[in-house]
């Protein structure tokens, strides 16, 4: 038999809140976290701007694609 409760981690138990589960007591189970602890290395985020130097190229791009794209099929 497979059961499915939600509940939430305080220390070292699961609290379930809305489930009366004593008729599993001894039982053994499954435990699923279903998010990420906080305390996960992330890595941080990375400035992509910093590795771009700014130019008039690149504030007209748009216009240069469209100008690239309007004539391109025969």
């Amino acid at each position: 038999m497979l059961a499915a409760v939600k509940g939430i981690v305080q220390g070292n138990t699961v609290v379930i809140k809305d489930d009366d589960i004593r008729e599993y007591d001894g039982a053994e189970v499954v435990v699923t976290v279903l998010n990420y602890s906080k305390r996960e290395n992330r890595k941080m985020p990375v400035d992509w701007d910093s590795f771009v130097l700014p130019s008039e190229r690149g504030k007209k791009v748009d216009e240069y694609m469209k100008e690239m794209r309007e004539n391109d099929r025969l």
